[in-house]
């Protein structure tokens, strides 16, 4: 399938809109599964945005730009998994490894923002903050974040809509079994990013939650994992109200030892 010139355009204007919230990290639209959500509905498929967008939060929740590494960008990477699945008819999974050049090319020029703004807008910045003008401070930080936005709406629109047809003859002249190694390669990119988030995350107060979700999953006929994500809702809700009431009580010298 093609997409139009005018859903081309909703996505620049979507992936621009999405690409502000990456620069000032305000609601998270950027996040993989939200852009892809959004991409899906544009391009009126929304299970393959759902589908594309899921597989692809999994594969990059746990990365992190740390030091020197310089993991692909995610909002990229959400909204051409589901344009490359939409005009070649891949698997939402080998269109997740099929994405990955888009992420890294987005992600370097990033990484020349970031350099640029070090070198042209944080002086600006300091300035505006030594002077206490808060209005020209928030006017640099919304220019910097617009132009990033900017970028991510070109990169977008000449990706999904003014080089479609080179990237879809390109995927469909690849062989079955190539193909088919993308898709294994996408199914394990899930496992990859879960590993990346455990290996931050998963501490001793936190292990039980994981070994009561994993046998919730994996033993009881629920049909699909949205049970699971309502029971750990539920008691991830329970523990923060508990960790609140303690803090309180501790605050007011009130704690249950009291007395002894």
């Amino acid at each position: 399938m093609e997409v139009t010139l005018a859903q081309g355009i909703w996505i620049a204007i979507m992936a621009f809109v999405c690409g502000v919230d990456f620069s000032l990290e305000a609601f998270f639209w950027f996040r993989p599964i939200i852009a892809a959500f959004f991409t899906g509905i544009i391009l009126g498929d929304v299970q393959l945005g759902l589908a594309a967008g899921a597989i692809t939060e999994l594969a990059y929740v746990g990365l992190l730009t740390i030091g020197g590494t310089v993991p692909p960008n995610p909002l990229m990477a959400g909204i051409m998994t589901v344009i490359i699945a939409y005009t070649t008819g891949s698997s939402p999974e080998a269109a997740l490894a099929l994405s990955l050049p888009f992420a890294l090319l987005m992600q370097w020029i990033n990484i020349f923002y970031h350099s640029a703004f070090s070198v042209f807008l944080v002086p600006v910045l300091d300035r505006k903050a030594a002077e206490a003008d808060t209005n020209g401070f928030t006017r640099a930080v919304i220019l910097g974040a617009i132009i990033v936005g900017l970028t991510y709406a070109v990169v977008t629109f000449v990706s999904a809509y003014v080089a479609q047809e080179p990237i879809a003859r390109f995927v469909t002249s690849f062989p079955t079994w190539f193909v088919h190694g993308f898709e294994i390669c996408g199914q394990l990119l899930p496992g990859v990013g879960l590993a990346l988030l455990l290996r931050t995350m998963l501490t001793g107060d936190n292990a039980p939650f994981l070994f009561i979700g994993f046998l919730m999953a994996t033993y009881l006929e629920l049909g699909n994992v949205l049970p699971v994500a309502i029971a750990g809702t539920v008691a991830a809700v329970l523990v923060y109200k508990s960790e609140k009431k303690s803090a309180q009580l501790r605050t007011e010298g009130g704690g249950p030892d009291e007395g002894i």
